[in-house]
């Protein structure tokens, strides 16, 4: 379809989805819990509030699924350019540039910019270096 593998943007959207959970929900949760005050909930208002978080689960992995598309478009197009130097320019033309706005005007305690935009920005990378490594091996 249109000169891309479906197949190798699935993986890749399964392969984006997970880095990001292992991410937020296990190398970082402690700090991210702290960030948004989950950390001061009861337990039975953070099971609440996870169980109201699976709608944006859903939605997270729809546009991961076009992040993958999108990136497999772009290295279909530039079949003799390395992959990775094409999700770092995604990374910092698009993603880091997205990040950082929405953090810095998005309502964010000061204290927290610099710790989330890492956060979030070095998860971007990582997820789109990933996904690269995979599209271009299975495309």
């Amino acid at each position: 379809m249109l000169g891309i593998d479906v197949g190798a943007v699935l993986l890749a959207t399964g392969l984006m989805y997970v880095i990001g959970a292992i991410w937020y929900m296990v190398l970082f949760a402690k700090q991210w819990g702290e960030m948004f005050g989950f950390d001061k909930l009861s337990k039975a208002k953070q099971k609440e509030m996870q169980k109201q978080m699976m709608p944006m689960m859903l939605l997270q992995l729809i546009v991961t699924a076009l992040s993958a598309f999108a990136l497999a478009k772009l290295i279909a197009l530039a079949p003799d350019y390395s992959v990775y130097k094409l999700a770092v320019c995604v990374w910092l033309g698009f993603s880091l540039p997205t990040i950082v706005s929405s953090v810095i005007f998005g309502g964010v305690e000061a204290k927290w910019i610099q710790r989330r935009i890492t956060i979030m920005s070095t998860e971007s990378l990582a997820h789109i270096l990933a996904a690269a490594w995979l599209i271009g091996l299975l495309q």
